[in-house]
């Protein structure tokens, strides 16, 4: 999701009242003991290839989300209704595909699946929706939502507060989404994460869960893990201040089904999803990376995608990470290389 611009404003204003360095270099050194983050993860570079950049005329920034190819490349969404083919070694952009509605309207397009057949899962947090697209653009098919997480006054959920993640558990028959922020009438801070199952190549809605974030965060995006866990990042932003950006490892097993729970207010037979902290990303090693505005760490920014790119030979999981930049220029866009144990 784009800052609001009140954020932007803040932002770029503080940025240019401390005089804050320009944007890193483009990467670091390869990823030695000292480069941890936390016990389980460690960084291996990141880099400012894309920054302010553009392709065929379009602004190649606005990143909200990451996927892997079917051929090996890298997909990368902004949430200005545009999907970027990526080159995965250089990160230059291959091709470029713009997105619409049923009424040719652009999408705040948010989270991203490539299926097993290559269509793409594209969710919008409008209203919000999640549409299946062909690789050309073309709209195949449209999910069904239920009606409490529909933006208000439909239904319960705030703008901009929607499905920001989205990801398909191992096996291909489940599609997860992660509301970004809670609906009116649930405690403050516990969001829903809702699931559709796969029946003879159409969705139907399936179990929701209930997840608790960190105090003033909200989930910008999720990925399902090879063993049917999830990678949760939780992410806010204090002007003045900079980001928090949380990695969790997070366990549906044993969650309620919320779906039929219509006000989930800290009720004792609600069982939330399981959490744990993988690390801060504030903890990680700067690299030489420098912000545009003040943060606890040179190295955050406003971090909105992932992806799991593949193993270690140690067998840590490869993650990779990417910032949206709201075109701002007191923002950057930045991919982390991650590696995770999980």
């Amino acid at each position: 999701m784009r800052l609001r611009t009140v954020l932007a404003t803040l932002t770029a204003g503080l940025a240019a009242a401390t005089c804050l360095t320009a944007a890193g270099p483009a990467g670091a050194a390869n990823s030695t003991e000292s480069n941890a983050c936390s016990p389980t993860v460690s960084i291996d570079r990141f880099s400012d290839a894309l920054d302010k950049t553009t392709y065929q005329g379009t602004f190649a920034g606005n990143f909200s989300a990451l996927a892997m190819d079917r051929d090996g490349s890298l997909a990368a969404l902004e949430d200005r209704s545009s999907l970027f083919g990526l080159d995965p070694e250089t990160l230059q952009p291959t091709s470029a595909v713009h997105l619409a509605d049923e009424k040719g309207a652009d999408l705040d397009s948010e989270g991203l699946v490539i299926d097993r057949d290559g269509t793409r899962l594209i969710s919008s947090e409008t209203e919000p929706s999640v549409r299946r697209y062909s690789r050309d653009g073309k709209i195949l098919d449209r999910l069904p939502v239920p009606s409490s997480l529909l933006v208000a006054p439909a239904g319960r959920a705030g703008k901009n507060l929607t499905f920001e993640g989205l990801t398909m558990l191992p096996g291909g028959r489940t599609l997860l989404a992660s509301m970004e922020g809670s609906i009116s009438g649930d405690t403050t801070g516990t969001v829903r994460f809702q699931t559709w199952t796969r029946h003879h190549g159409s969705f139907r809605l399936a179990a929701q869960y209930a997840y608790r974030t960190d105090a003033d965060l909200g989930v910008p995006e999720v990925q399902a893990t090879p063993d049917g866990r999830l990678l949760v990042l939780e992410r806010g932003f204090t002007p003045g201040v900079g980001n928090t950006v949380r990695l969790y490892e997070a366990d549906l097993r044993h969650a309620t089904d919320t779906s039929t729970v219509e006000n989930l207010t800290g009720q004792p037979d609600v069982h939330l999803v399981k959490k744990t902290l993988l690390t801060d990303i504030a903890t990680c090693p700067a690299l030489g990376a420098k912000a545009k505005q003040p943060q606890p760490n040179p190295l955050l920014d406003n971090i909105e995608g992932m992806t799991i790119t593949g193993r270690d030979h140690t067998g840590r999981l490869k993650v990779l990470l990417v910032s949206d930049d709201n075109q701002n220029q007191a923002q950057t866009t930045r991919f982390y290389y991650l590696r995770v144990r999980v």
